[in-house]
């Protein structure tokens, strides 16, 4: 609901809070700090945690054709640090869970942001967030109850369908595709696979936040980490998450693939296919610091695809526990 700024004004950094007031766009002053350096991670941790606040509470739960509202339950974790767990545990759905962890993360940077800072920014930044909670709710209270908003000089409006915020398009989880993929993703679960699936997410996406790779790419459809390193000689690798609701896909498993070109007389291989080299389906749910493991080495040595591709069935991926279920002759 509100967009967050730093300026300099008389040798000092200010913190600026944008919002649609009573008339019209209006700004108020968050907090000063004695660097520039010191207030960008603020900005930026408040920007990610004001869209990713806003946007679930401005946009309907359109799974299975209906039109619902997905829930406000995350909003305490503004100003209770005891809710923040309950963003970690939630079962609601898979876009909604996938925004409060990343809602979760962006409070966990703002807290790094602010171990530096003197106490009175603390306190200046603590009374932001319960400004904004407060008045999101407010106007939740008036949209949905029809209870009116207070009149107060400072009100920030928010209507249905368009949030204020900076991150709207910025963040990948916020977008209007990716909530539209994981809406599909999650028609016609059950209570138990919506649980497993959500849990699942949980891992890809951790995993991919923390590893070292500058080429791995996060997919929803299907949930999937896809990374090919630079000199890997084609070669790819791709982590599988089950597939939710498909009982016959109810495994994680890895793969090591490698371009082929379509055409073999084509020098320039203007367009290829990959084809699966090797497959390992993992005997248990992984969790994300195995992951990331597995995605840094590939990034550090990008030779160790081809090397692994080699590997027989029954064979460990060298360097790793993982073993080689399905092989190139399978």
């Amino acid at each position: 609901m509100t967009i967050y700024s730093q300026h300099a004004n008389r040798g000092k950094t200010q913190i600026l809070a944008t919002y649609q007031g009573p008339d019209g766009v209006a700004s108020s002053t968050v907090t000063s700090l004695n660097t520039p350096t010191l207030a960008a991670p603020i900005v930026d941790a408040l920007n990610r945690i004001s869209a990713l606040t806003t946007v679930p509470v401005s946009v309907y739960d359109r799974r299975n054709r209906g039109v619902n509202h997905y829930p406000r339950t995350h909003l305490a974790a503004l100003t209770n640090r005891d809710s923040r767990r309950d963003l970690l545990s939630g079962t609601h759905s898979l876009w909604y869970e996938y925004a409060c962890l990343q809602l979760h993360q962006a409070l966990a940077d703002l807290d790094g942001a602010l171990a530096v800072v003197p106490p009175p920014v603390l306190t200046a930044i603590e009374a932001e967030l319960a400004t904004e909670t407060r008045e999101l709710r407010d106007q939740w209270a008036e949209y949905s109850e029809g209870i009116p908003a207070p009149a107060t000089g400072s009100r920030r409006h928010w209507e249905f369908g368009y949030p204020y915020v900076a991150y709207n398009g910025g963040m990948r989880v916020l977008s209007r595709g990716v909530r539209k993929q994981l809406e599909r993703l999650d028609e016609d679960l059950s209570p138990k696979e919506r649980k497993r699936a959500i849990a699942d997410l949980r891992v890809l996406v951790t995993a991919y936040s923390r590893c070292s790779s500058e080429q791995a790419t996060l997919d929803y459809a299907p949930l999937s980490i896809f990374t090919e390193p630079y000199d890997s000689d084609g070669y790819y690798m791709t982590i599988h998450a089950p597939e939710p609701g498909n009982e016959e896909t109810d495994s994680w498993e890895i793969e090591i693939g490698r371009w082929e070109p379509d055409d073999p007389d084509d020098e320039e291989c203007s367009s290829a296919t990959g084809r699966a080299v090797i497959r390992c389906e993992l005997p248990a749910s992984p969790d994300a610091a195995q992951l990331v493991h597995l995605l840094d080495k590939v990034e550090q040595r990008a030779d160790l695809l081809a090397k692994w591709a080699e590997s027989p069935v029954g064979a460990t991926l060298d360097g790793t526990e993982i073993v080689v279920t399905q092989g190139r002759d399978s």
